[in-house]
């Protein structure tokens, strides 16, 4: 991937995406060094441009966004489809972060070495731009040993005249991991607990700093890093140094825990809570109308959310999320569609899964019902659907659109594609996905939405404001920032790590609080009679708690890597409703779909060092299987 541009496209952007003009001249990191420390505003200028090397979260082609099982699409002749494919390589490693990451680590000490000659600079920005540039140094670290494992640690200003024997080989995993936390932990010294002015919204925070270092800890205690013999016995450095840790550690766990509480102390004490707000923005579109959809649909929506404690703010752009997801119309492509691995883990209004649940389990999921009166709130009265999506939790009808069921969103501006004669009513869209329909693929494989369809027959609904309005007119859709990191994620990581450290009444206490804002009962109530909740059945309610709570946010495609299961979803095709069909009775099938699915293990389970680095030092080993 090209290196990002050091321009306006920074981190710090307005809410409203509206960059101030300083941010349009950024110093080179080689050239005219003194130049970029002459003042206080050169030196803001160029702790800015430390930010710039972040990959953009909010894209549709980054390496994690359309690259889970959760998520199928008619838009797989771009370049994100290839990790679906597993056929990106060190040769062609297609989307790589390697290059982009060091040369934002090099800019960040670059700065440090020379914040303190910046003359006129008050003691506290010194210190507050030197902290940024520590958080920087620390998540950039944080981002390549998600990516990569063991990494080259980046302490300094490395000299650009080092012979290519003495370049630096990888250093072992927990080395990386300690100097990572590090610095972090110095970091949080100098940084404000919040930024209180939306000029310095995204910028980096204590509470953000301790976010990304119990995040860190995390992946360290996790099965793919701890003590993982079966793939990484024999992962050594050029001179048999081991670089992977091969005995199980359970204080690992310890300490992921205690980090974990830590950054959730510091988040409250912030003023950071689960968001809980039912009436955003109501007063445009009333929809959803059940109060806990609306709140669970506006949770990454909300632009004044506490939950959100590290943003994205960079606007997504006309081939992102939004338009790429929305039903037919100008500019929205109708593709974005849930798995039916993803749908089978969304919970049954008893906050079970569905298969485990003794009220549900022995249905026929595919069984065409009619939707009456007392479901309105689920799909709409009167249309027909299969029994699977009624009677679901409301996170299942706050973010996936389905045969009969509502997608809220305003009517066309000008294109009239939303109409009532086309299911359209103030505010919502009654889908229907069968051939014909508003939402299906078109009466003819020539047609326009030949290409642009939902390959699974469900459409996404996360991260659609329904004040959205199609048409033609416009091209970028609503922005709003994207969550990096939120409340709920520390919930479930210590939710996680108090599993695995046998104290399961702490376990079910974090766990319950996204529970209980997702409108489903605790799990003590909710499992009551069906079975024990003993540590094994624990990880598995807690594992299954973060594939939904963070579906298509980015996080299943390493939750999934990390557990060592991969495989098992990765390398199978996926399946959907038969959206060919022209009756309801034909689409009321599953069907395995003709996308390509490959996951080599365990040479995907970490991504490839390009060959070009490898070929320019002598020193560096490629992770196993590349």
């Amino acid at each position: 991937m090209k290196v990002l541009k050091k321009t306006a496209l920074l981190l710090i952007a307005l809410i409203t995406y509206t960059s101030c003009n300083y941010l349009d001249i950024v110093p080179d990191e080689m050239d005219r060094e003194e130049n970029a420390f002459e003042d206080p505003n050169a030196a803001l200028r160029y702790i800015y441009s430390c930010y710039s090397y972040l990959p953009q979260e909010n894209q549709s082609g980054a390496i994690d966004m359309l690259t889970s099982d959760e998520i199928v699409t008619p838009f797989e002749n771009e370049v994100f489809a290839i990790f679906l494919w597993g056929n990106y390589t060190s040769t062609s490693p297609v989307i790589s972060y390697w290059n982009t990451l060091y040369s934002g680590l090099r800019q960040c000490h670059i700065f440090l070495k020379n914040v303190d000659k910046v003359p006129g600079l008050s003691t506290q920005l010194r210190n507050d731009y030197a902290a940024q540039a520590k958080f920087l140094i620390g998540y950039y670290h944080y981002l390549l040993i998600r990516c990569y494992g063991p990494i080259i640690l980046i302490k300094g200003d490395e000299s650009i005249s080092t012979l290519p024997e003495n370049y630096a080989a990888r250093s072992p995993l927990d080395e990386c991991i300690e100097y990572a936390c590090q610095m972090l932990d110095e970091a949080v010294t100098d940084l404000p607990t919040v930024r209180p002015t939306i000029y310095e919204y995204g910028l980096a925070t204590s509470v953000a700093a301790k976010a990304v270092k119990a995040k860190m800890l995390l992946y360290a205690a996790s099965p793919l890093f701890n003590g993982n013999t079966e793939f990484y016995a024999n992962f050594k450095n050029k001179d048999n140094q081991v670089l992977m840790p091969l005995e199980y550690d359970l204080k690992k766990w310890d300490n992921a825990r205690t980090a974990m509480e830590e950054a959730i102390i510091a988040a409250k004490d912030a003023g950071h809570d689960l968001y809980m707000t039912d009436n955003y923005n109501s007063n445009l579109n009333p929809y959803p109308e059940d109060p806990i959809q609306h709140r669970l649909r506006y949770t990454m929506l909300d632009r004044g959310n506490k939950e959100i404690l590290l943003a994205e703010t960079r606007p997504e752009g006309l081939y992102d999320l939004q338009n790429k997801t929305m039903p037919n119309g100008y500019y929205a492509w109708n593709g974005i569609a849930p798995t039916w691995t993803m749908l089978n883990r969304f919970y049954t209004k008893n906050g079970l899964p569905y298969d485990e649940d003794p009220s549900f389990k022995d249905n026929n999921k595919l069984e065409i019902v009619t939707v009456d009166a007392s479901r309105s709130v689920q799909a709409k009265p009167g249309q027909r659907t299969i029994l699977f999506n009624l009677d679901r939790e409301p996170r299942y009808y706050a973010w996936v659109a389905f045969q009969g069921g509502y997608y809220e969103l305003m009517s066309a501006t000008n294109n009239g594609s939303y109409t009532p004669d086309k299911g359209y009513e103030n505010g919502r869209l009654i889908c229907d996905f069968v051939v014909g329909g508003n939402c299906s693929r078109g009466e003819s494989m020539q047609s326009l939405r030949a290409n642009n369809y939902s390959p699974s027959g469900y459409l996404s609904k996360k991260g659609i404001d329904p004040t959205n309005a199609v048409g033609g007119s416009r091209t970028y859709p609503n922005s709003y920032p994207w969550p990096v990191i939120r409340l709920a994620d520390l919930y479930l990581g210590y939710a996680e790590a108090c599993v695995e450290t046998n104290d399961l009444d702490n376990a079910k206490i974090y766990l319950n609080k996204v529970r209980t804002r997702a409108g489903i009962p605790t799990v003590e109530d909710s499992w009551k009679n069906v079975a024990t909740l003993d540590q094994n059945k624990l990880r598995q309610i807690v594992r299954q708690e973060r594939l939904i709570e963070f579906f298509l946010e980015k996080q299943n495609f390493w939750d999934l890597r990390r557990w060592k299961i991969a495989k098992e979803y990765y390398g199978t095709k996926v399946k959907g409703l038969n959206v060919n069909a022209t009756t309801i009775e034909n689409f009321a099938q599953v069907v395995t779909l003709d996308f390509e699915r490959n996951f080599q293990s365990p040479m995907n389970y970490l991504m490839p060092i390009p060959i070009d680095e490898l070929n320019k030092n002598e020193n560096l080993v490629n992770n196993p299987g590349y």
